[in-house]
């Protein structure tokens, strides 16, 4: 009985772990859902998917973030440096969770095109760090984060071109 209980809660704690970045993605999509309608209409750089992929790609990086942190979440060692890796990640895990929120509505609300490239670099940064924690952890935590790094590469490509072209 006591090993069903423990694997509901696993199931609970992977569902919280998804959720969560589901749901700071879908408000900070909301707030800046109006001013992606003056976007729509401003010069796009050439490489510039459709509108419609946006929404499909944060959902997958957002369940895939989701996993990666209930795999570290869950990580349970007895190494000090483990332990303490572990804590470290959770920490910067939230950090990049709340640049990431933030992002869109610099972006697209307020138009500071080139404050959120550099926020961008940041979170990228964060990514990255998180990545190279979450490695000494769990493989597959640090590898379901590479696609969202990679994602956030191209961002960075979007949000300077968009600059540069809207000037």
């Amino acid at each position: 009985m006591s090993q069903e209980l423990s694997k509901k809660s696993k199931i609970v704690a992977c569902i919280v772990a998804i959720v969560v970045p589901l749901v700071v993605g879908g408000i900070s999509a909301f707030i800046s859902s109006n001013a992606m309608n003056t976007f729509e209409t401003m010069k796009q750089p050439t490489l510039s998917p459709p509108a419609i992929l946006f929404p499909i790609v944060w959902t997958i990086l957002y369940i895939m973030m989701g996993v990666s942190s209930y795999l570290i979440w869950t990580e349970t060692s007895s190494d000090e440096k483990l332990i303490s890796a572990r804590k470290k990640g959770i920490i910067i895990y939230g950090i990049q969770l709340f640049m990431n929120f933030c992002w869109s509505p610099i972006f697209f609300n307020g138009g500071y095109y080139y404050f959120a490239f550099a926020w961008l670099v940041v979170l990228w940064a964060l990514i990255l760090s998180l990545i190279i924690i979450f490695w000494k952890l769990s493989k597959t935590a640090a590898c379901l984060l590479i696609p969202y790094l990679l994602w956030t590469t191209f961002a960075g490509y979007l949000n300077i071109m968009v600059a540069i072209l809207n000037k």
